[in-house]
């Protein structure tokens, strides 16, 4: 009885047979398959949904930024009715000397401000692009001016100003745009007198009266509380950044022009006239100064690749077009 028991207890400690150890083993495997599979599936739709937050909060930088140079466009400070005087030397061909506002290009026609090609900083051929002039921040009140000397003497002491600084003073009589030649912080004077050297030398006459008579004055005093800032003049266009793909550009006069959001591909703009009840290209537009809004259009890729469905196209980027309109201020009644 005890040699019987014995064997059955043997029998009993033996361990799992063969088939029972794979059967475990399958078990196993198929549970930590699908456990792996749930975690890669959260992982792709993360990554997949900050793509998207990744271009949405692209999208609202770059439509943000640019309206604040769009709304700008054409302001003088002061209600001068489109009359503005420029004594810059005109034949210094840079883009930004003669005022025009606002002034839009097709994807093929060149801006002067930024070239076609494939280096960094080069503008994307095939993408539009908007050159824009207004007032770069707040007006200084204007205590006297010596016609003279060619010195406008400022109400405050702004620490800014240096010479070849381009500056547009008004009135609502018109507005005229010069290059400093000097500013003296302590006695806030600023000489536009025709001279100097770099871009204090654009000047081709010290007459600020409208219109412009170079090389011979024509001289206008401004009074005391004429406005006086600096003249704004950007080109907004997608080129290539410094890692090889496209971003939306910013580009200030004698600045080297600035990335301002990465992944933009192309843009497109259309613009909307006075009486006009469509939005046209650029090619259409008859009187830049009668357009009232622009409508801004994006194509933004993710920074991040291989989170869309087809990782054969684009490198797995996701892509979404964005589109704003931005009204003019100063042209809106």
């Amino acid at each position: 009885m005890s040699k019987h028991l014995h064997r059955c207890l043997a029998g009993r400690n033996g361990g799992f047979t063969l088939v029972e150890l794979m059967v475990a083993m399958i078990l196993g495997l198929v549970i930590i398959g699908g456990a792996t599979g749930v975690i890669i599936a959260n992982r792709q739709s993360y990554r997949t949904n900050e793509g998207l937050s990744q271009l949405q909060e692209s999208a609202r930088t770059a439509f943000e930024l640019m309206a604040r140079d769009i709304r700008q466009a054409g302001v003088t400070g002061c209600d001068s009715n489109g009359r503005i005087a420029n004594v810059l030397d005109q034949t210094d061909p840079r883009w930004w000397k003669t005022w025009f506002a606002m002034r839009g290009f097709s994807g093929n026609d060149a801006d002067g401000a930024a070239v076609f090609g494939t280096g960094t900083l080069a503008r994307v051929e095939g993408t539009d692009s908007l050159l824009v002039q207004g007032l770069d921040g707040n007006g200084i009140a204007v205590q006297s001016h010596r016609v003279s000397d060619a010195v406008l003497k400022l109400n405050s002491a702004p620490t800014s100003i240096a010479a070849g600084d381009v500056m547009m003073v008004c009135n609502f009589s018109h507005a005229a745009i010069f290059a400093v030649r000097s500013y003296n912080a302590t006695d806030t004077e600023v000489n536009y007198a025709v001279g100097g050297s770099g871009l204090a030398a654009h000047n081709c006459s010290q007459g600020l009266g409208y219109p412009t008579n170079c090389p011979n004055n024509n001289l206008y005093q401004y009074s005391p509380g004429s406005q006086v800032a600096r003249l704004m003049a950007v080109d907004w266009y997608v080129g290539i950044n410094s890692r090889g793909g496209r971003s939306l550009f910013r580009k200030r006069m004698e600045l080297p022009a600035e990335e301002i959001v990465a992944g933009v591909s192309n843009m497109t703009l259309t613009y909307l006239q006075e009486g006009g009840d469509s939005f046209q290209a650029p090619a259409a537009v008859t009187n830049w100064s009668n357009v009232t809004a622009v409508r801004v259009g994006l194509t933004i890729d993710s920074i991040d690749q291989r989170i869309s469905s087809d990782a054969s196209v684009n490198e797995g980027r996701l892509q979404r077009e964005f589109a704003n309109v931005i009204t003019l201020r100063n042209r809106v009644l």
